[in-house]
């Protein structure tokens, strides 16, 4: 075992890949000699030469055209973002391309590849660089969706995501790269459908991923303090939702509060209280509470941005608010 954080799970994730991999590259801007601007990528160029590990020109749906492409000939390449919200500008690519070409071409080709970089609410970073695409993302078909929240996870869920025959939108969230974790030596590597149940209760389930699980588990100690047994779910997966691992806590709390950073409207949790209403309506003995950011652009002053997003003391409320019902 190892401490490490999770910027450099991400990177030794990619790493093994490529050595194992030789079809497997990197490309996007400032990933070869700068090492990514969170140093995912640092030094590896020097391992796998400036084609494996490709800088390319500020120009995000001319690149993300390109690996559609190398994908469709037998490679599987893993774009960068510098920014998540930036590849808001290659929309088309992924939606239209990546998503679309394995189903509109028959099947006669796959697009194996990997779209990640960093993106959420940082600290002060101004609405442009805190998006959260999720829920831009979630409605096109052909794509996975998956959200890291630990170095452990990052890891394990990269290396399943590289070797996926599908495109993968991989997030990571700007204020978790410096999470450190004790990390198993030999390989391993996750499944990116399934949900990972983080705490086991019985009042009730909370379902949340990201950045978000870290605000459960704080939350999580105030009401732990006061009596309460939550259940707290980390999805992982956004696309698809892992219903098998949702269904089963609700059919034990009967209860559920969504917990996220994405926007309120058309957000992960809009689908995830729909779905949850069509599958397990019998199950719930109340209607499914939301907590989720406000619908506006991400403020630069640091009180009105920490206003935006949901905080462990809206948590512990909501608890009280919900345990408190009674049938």
């Amino acid at each position: 075992m190892a401490e490490t954080l999770l910027f450099n799970a991400l990177r030794a994730a990619v790493d093994e890949e490529m050595q194992r991999d030789p079809t497997v590259f990197v490309l996007g801007e400032d990933v070869g000699h700068y090492g990514g601007s969170y140093k995912v990528t640092k030094d590896l160029y020097k391992k796998y030469g400036d084609l494996r590990v490709l800088d390319t020109p500020i120009a995000e749906n001319s690149f993300t055209g390109m690996a559609v492409g190398a994908a469709m000939t037998g490679l599987r390449p893993i774009i960068e973002g510098m920014n998540m919200g930036f590849l808001l500008l290659a929309f088309n690519q992924i939606a239209n391309n990546a998503g679309m070409l394995r189903y509109t071409s028959g099947g006669n080709y796959k697009i194996p590849m990997v779209i990640r970089g960093p993106g959420g609410v940082g600290r002060q970073l101004g609405a442009e660089h805190s998006q959260r695409l999720e829920a831009y993302f979630q409605g096109v078909p052909g794509l996975k969706l998956v959200a890291c929240s630990t170095p452990y996870n990052a890891k394990g869920l990269l290396k399943a995501a590289i070797r996926d025959d599908n495109p993968v939108l991989f997030f990571e969230h700007v204020l978790l790269y410096n999470l450190k974790e004790d990390l198993p030596d030999e390989e391993y590597v996750l499944p990116l459908d399934k949900a990972e149940i983080v705490q086991r209760g019985k009042d009730v389930t909370i379902l949340t991923y990201s950045r978000m699980r870290h605000h459960c588990l704080a939350a999580l100690k105030t009401l732990t303090q006061q009596g309460y047994n939550p259940e707290i779910i980390d999805l992982i997966s956004l696309k698809p939702l892992d219903f098998d691992t949702i269904g089963e806590s609700i059919a034990k709390t009967h209860k559920v509060i969504i917990v996220e950073e994405c926007m309120r409207s058309g957000g992960i949790g809009a689908e995830l209280t729909a779905s949850i209403n069509d599958r397990f309506f019998d199950e719930l003995d109340a209607p499914v509470l939301r907590l989720a950011s406000q619908d506006i652009p991400t403020p630069y002053n640091g009180m009105l941005e920490n206003l935006t997003i949901v905080q462990p003391q809206q948590i512990v409320e909501a608890v009280q608010k919900m345990v408190a019902l009674r049938v």
